[in-house]
């Protein structure tokens, strides 16, 4: 494993996680996200520490994560008996995620757009 200084969420990504939330992103995928995305590698457990999130809403977020494609993981097999560790990734630079996330939103734009432009159609017709 390629070891990284550990990275701590500032108020920079405070601000991104921000808005990430405003666009409808659960803040604990958000951190998760921006976290691992200043880490060429990071542990679960990194990411509770740094990014100040508890192990459920990390195991939540990863899971999301890596449905969405978006990070992959490894495991480094320890000395001895034991569980492996689980190493993540992102799977693709961060401004084609972000990419890939705004393509969703305005899918959805379009989609309260169509909504709106038939009630509108709907309630003229009465």
């Amino acid at each position: 494993m390629v070891k990284n200084k550990p990275y701590k969420l500032n108020s920079q990504d405070d601000k991104v996680v921000k808005i990430f939330s405003e666009l409808g992103m659960p803040k604990n995928l958000a951190k998760t996200l921006l976290y691992i995305s200043h880490c060429e590698e990071c542990r679960s457990a990194e990411i509770e520490h740094q990014a100040n999130l508890r192990q459920p809403e990390v195991s939540v977020a990863m899971q999301e994560l890596q449905r969405r494609g978006w990070i992959k993981k490894r495991d480094l097999r320890k000395k001895g008996k034991g569980r492996p560790v689980h190493i993540y990734s992102l799977s693709h630079p961060i401004d084609e995620i972000i990419k890939t996330f705004e393509q969703e939103k305005m899918k959805e734009v379009q989609s309260i757009q169509n909504d709106l432009d038939q009630l509108k159609k709907l309630i003229e017709s009465r």
